[in-house]
């Protein structure tokens, strides 16, 4: 006897493809959800916590807070009637403050300096009409954070001599803020306050 298939003998056919449920998804029909078994609530994810609402002024959309206005190249909100402060007048302030120190004999200039710290001032932002803001609280700077700005931010700043000097430098001028080293540390920007809109 012979194991070889007989060629006259039919292969024998598999059952025909028996179709999907109607409800059963498809490549045709992927939408289609299976009907509910029993005890369940014909409704989409029954049974999951649902997430907490999200407020209509959410994120983006938040809107600036009454008396102050939206800075768009820094994207900061800052009060009214001020703006941030220029390079140029941030270079003009470092350069004016050694004229200051000699004019005042050294002594002068700190005394002026520890009265012009509680308004978020040094004597040169002072004469030319700025002020150290932090946007963290839409407040001017205090005594204490601006001292922190003069002494721990200055040391931060000649740490390296010339090294960190220059890399304040570039910071003040390439960040959408202005900010040097001493202002990250104290968390400030310097604003132009021509109307001492923040003098109250």
């Amino acid at each position: 006897m012979s194991d070889s298939p007989d060629p006259q003998q039919p292969f024998p056919q598999p059952p025909p493809a028996q179709p999907y449920p109607p409800s059963a998804p498809t490549q045709f029909n992927p939408q289609i959800r299976p009907p509910a078994w029993q005890g369940q609530q014909d409704t989409p994810y029954a049974g999951l916590p649902q997430a907490p609402p999200v407020a209509p002024d959410f994120g983006y959309g938040q809107p600036v807070p009454p008396g102050m206005h939206l800075d768009q190249e820094s994207g900061l909100a800052l009060p009214q009637g001020t703006e941030l402060a220029s390079p140029g007048r941030r270079i003009g302030a470092f350069f004016l403050a050694i004229p200051l120190v000699i004019v005042t004999l050294g002594i002068g200039y700190i005394v002026w300096g520890l009265i012009a710290w509680g308004n978020g001032q040094t004597p040169a932002l002072q004469v030319l009409g700025m002020r150290c803001y932090r946007p963290e609280t839409n407040r001017v700077a205090g005594f204490w954070w601006m001292a922190l700005r003069e002494v721990v931010g200055r040391i931060a700043d000649g740490i390296l001599s010339i090294i960190t000097l220059l890399t304040s430098f570039i910071l003040m001028l390439s960040t959408r803020e202005r900010r040097t080293l001493h202002d990250m540390v104290a968390g400030t920007v310097v604003l132009h306050d021509p109307n001492k809109v923040l003098s109250s």
